[in-house]
Parts: C-alpha cells; structure tokens; sequence
C-alpha cells in the first residue's frame, strides 16, 4: 500500500514487509512446584448462585457443609467484595487499611465505654457486640494485626461489662477469645481469671494469671490480682481446717 507525506512531514517510520506482533508464552511451571499443588488437589463439586458470587457444595447447596466437607464463607466474602469493587482490578497492599472502618470500630466502642462508665452495662454490651461486627468486616486483604488489636479490646471490654452483669460464664467466653485472638496480650488473661475467680476457681484464676506474666512479668495488674487470689486460696484453706478441726474434737463428758 503507497502512500504520500505532505510538504515539510517528518518521515520517520521505515518501509517494508509487514512485522508479525511479538507472541506472548507464559514461562512453564515448576515442576517441583507443580507436584506439590498436584499432591494436595482434590476437585471439589460445587454450584454457582443466581448472581454467580456464592459458591454452595452441589448436594445440599450449602456455604458450609459437614457432609461434603467444605466450607465456602472466606471465598464467597472475598468474592462478594470483589463485586462490589469493580474497579479494584487486584487487592491492594496489605499496608493500606480502611480507615472508615476503624473509625465506626472507635466510634461504637467509645459509645459502649461511656454506657458501662455509667452502669448500663447490658447497653455496653449492644454497642460492643456491635462494634465487634463490625471490627470482623474487614477485608481479607489488609494487615490481620489491625483486625487483631480491635477486635481483641471490644471483646475485653465486652468480658468486662459482662463480669460486671454478673455473667461469668459469658466472661469467661469472651475471655477465651481475646486470648485465642492476641495470645500475648496481658488484658486477655487477666478477664480469664477474673471471671474464674468469680466462680470460684482459684487454681485455675491463678494459672491464667500465671500465663499472663509469662508474656508480661512486670504486668502490675496481673501480679496484684494474682496476690489477691492467693490471699484468697489461704484464707479458704484456714477455714476449711477450722472447721475440720471443730467436728473431730471430742465432746467433753
């Protein structure tokens, strides 16, 4: 095909047979890498929703199923905000978090420590259950540390308001999860033995304590308390000799 340039035209592209564009190939895979994925793979059978964003186990339908033993929740999440998100072509950085999110995290927590600072603890509780939910929204991508360290201290606080409720047993519960969720967080273990002082379990207050110290030795906190149950274990112990010393002292003729 010929062509003309108008006067003074730079001519700056060279004539010739047409040049074929360059093909892409992707590079082979690892073999070692290749057999280790081999190895663990299992096809799995599933469905698509009408929307196409959940996936269900075939049989039963179901997110997460016992008997086909799959659990779909994380994925159908991470698929669900990807939807939404269409212009997010790849998750971002783990660095960049959501800065929103934090804030109604603070905003509903602060709200439940004003309620249990004035003794509305069952209204605490509301607002840190909420604020628990939404600590949990959290895109999967971002830094798991944010989600830990929030979540963590609405489940403390929410321990405390239940401690304070008189629910031990619910104490003790959300106890549990701050430990499960920040091990080496010294608040956690002190609501542990906390509520189990309160029902009674002194040995096991002072070994929830004891593993406190071991992440924090100088925790004041945790050292106080666990002289107070120790307090506590002595006097009970005095007590319980008097009265066995009482009932096997013979009466007097």
């Amino acid at each position: 095909m010929s062509h003309t340039h108008a006067p003074g035209e730079e001519h700056s592209h060279s004539h010739g047979p047409p040049q074929q564009q360059q093909q892409m190939f992707a590079p082979p895979p690892d073999p070692k890498m290749q057999a280790l994925i081999d190895q663990d793979f299992a096809p799995t059978p599933l469905s698509l929703s009408e929307d196409t964003h959940t996936a269900v186990c075939a049989a039963h339908s179901l997110e997460k199923c016992e008997s086909c033993d799959v659990d779909f929740v994380n994925l159908n999440r991470l698929a669900k905000i990807l939807a939404a998100n269409p212009n997010l072509l790849c998750p971002p950085p783990a660095n960049v978090v959501s800065g929103k999110l934090s804030q109604m995290v603070t905003a509903t927590k602060d709200e439940g420590n004003t309620l249990f600072k004035a003794g509305q603890h069952s209204q605490a509780i509301t607002r840190y259950t909420m604020a628990a939910s939404v600590a949990v929204q959290r895109p999967p991508w971002e830094n798991n540390q944010v989600l830990r360290e929030e979540l963590s201290t609405v489940v403390s606080n929410r321990s405390a308001a239940y401690y304070e409720s008189r629910d031990f047993i619910s104490a003790l519960a959300d106890a549990e999860t701050v430990i499960a969720v920040r091990r080496n967080w010294s608040k956690g273990h002190f609501r542990k033995a906390k509520a189990l002082f309160a029902m009674g379990r002194l040995q096991e207050a002072a070994d929830a304590i004891q593993l406190g110290l071991s992440f924090e030795p100088n925790n004041n906190e945790l050292s106080g308390f666990l002289a107070e149950i120790e307090k506590s274990g002595k006097k009970g112990k005095e007590v319980k000799v008097e009265k066995q010393e009482a009932t096997s002292t013979p009466v007097a003729a």
